[in-house]
């Protein structure tokens, strides 16, 4: 594998919450610096030496209402 997927949202009490795709991986952080690092010491964590990934994608999503 090269690349592992975070969906990524705002989190309800600041900063940013980011789930791995296909993987039971969840991290947090208080700001986008440290939701990265936290995503790569998760993903290190989570696999071994040889089977890590290479690429750690961040995808954000936001999703806001807006009355007509």
């Amino acid at each position: 594998m090269t690349e592992i997927i975070f969906e990524v949202i705002e989190s309800d009490d600041g900063g940013f919450e980011a789930r791995a795709l296909g993987f039971s991986i969840f991290t947090q952080g208080e700001d986008w610096d440290d939701l990265k690092k936290m995503a790569r010491e998760a993903v290190q964590c989570h696999f071994d030496g040889q089977s890590t990934p290479k690429v750690i994608r961040l995808h954000q999503v936001r999703d806001e209402v807006i009355a007509v």
